[in-house]
């Protein structure tokens, strides 16, 4: 029996639930001599921003115990030089969807992203980055905050004329409180998580090991936590959910469908193995052929929470 890999995503239908995460996978046609497009469900672009930006000052990125901090500081080339430059290129692969994260510093700046994407060809949606959390411009301040959070989504969402799909951030006290904000302010979809605020020190220098003082963590590391966050969101939110935090192999997959997740995405693998999300694409459709999953869609939201028999020990 061959496993159906497709699956409904706000509207959209994708080959298959494993994407390659934002800013782990460049524009994605810097990929398309290692990693075969046609064979993954998609991928996130870089955050794209009003202006071209530089990033933050090195060192930016970390290994850590289980995966890496970085603080990148959302480099991009700019909005415009990606639908001239890059979008282009990217329309040979129309299996592929091309999702694009949008930020900026003011609402203002995410609505003028969107209104130069909606006239492009070739994207499949709109990825809201309100949840960064290495960088002074733009992001995790509206992601933290209802009140922001809904006047940032409801205000897109007007313009929008793609699905739009809000990433919220980790580093709050209630998950569900602000996923159930975003749907109720019209997000199509949720994207989570992103990453957690860390600080790693050398302590010869007594210095930050980032120069931007902190950074995000991510990796194999956030795993378990990232599960968690996602089966909460899932708990309130009626939208469909993109699971991602220290996805490694088709196991670490999976566990985020069965928490609530319509589909993945992979992003620190990528730094270890470029081609890790087409690996992993090919090897959940692998695990679902040996448990006899007629369709992939099928595990989402599955986890079974009933209490377990009592144990009693033996005297």
């Amino acid at each position: 029996m061959k496993t159906d890999m497709r699956v409904q995503f706000a509207g959209i239908e994708l080959t298959n639930p494993v994407l390659a995460a934002s800013g782990t996978f460049g524009y994605g046609i810097e990929f398309e001599e290692i990693v075969s497009l046609e064979r993954i469900g998609g991928f996130v672009t870089k955050g794209l921003s009003r202006e071209p930006m530089a990033g933050n000052e090195v060192p930016r990125l970390i290994e850590t115990a289980s995966g890496m901090m970085n603080s990148i500081g959302l480099q991009n080339i700019g909005v415009k030089a990606f639908i001239e430059k890059k979008l282009p290129e990217l329309r040979r692969y129309r299996q592929c969807a091309v999702i694009a994260n949008v930020f900026g510093n003011q609402v203002t700046d995410y609505l003028e992203v969107i209104r130069q994407l909606n006239d492009a060809e070739g994207i499949a949606a709109y990825e809201l980055n309100a949840s960064c959390p290495n960088t002074d411009h733009g992001g995790m301040a509206f992601g933290t905050d209802p009140v922001t959070l809904d006047e940032l989504v409801w205000r897109t969402k007007q313009i929008a004329k793609r699905p739009l799909i809000v990433k919220l951030s980790p580093n709050v006290t209630s998950i569900g409180e602000l996923a159930r904000c975003a749907q109720t302010a019209g997000a199509d979809a949720l994207s989570l998580v992103n990453t957690f605020v860390s600080l790693a020190i050398d302590v010869e220098t007594r210095r930050p090991r980032i120069a931007n003082v902190t950074a995000g963590l991510s990796g194999p590391a956030i795993k378990p936590i990232a599960v968690r966050m996602v089966w909460e969101a899932a708990r309130v939110a009626t939208i469909p959910i993109l699971g991602m935090g220290g996805i490694l192999s088709p196991e670490d997959a999976v566990e985020f469908l069965l928490a609530g997740a319509t589909a993945v995405q992979v992003g620190t693998a990528s730094y270890a193995d470029p081609r890790a999300v087409e690996r992993i694409a090919k090897g959940l459709e692998q695990w679902c052929t040996r448990h006899q999953i007629e369709r992939v869609s099928e595990l989402t939201g599955t986890l079974d929470v009933t209490p377990r028999p009592r144990q009693i020990p033996e005297s």
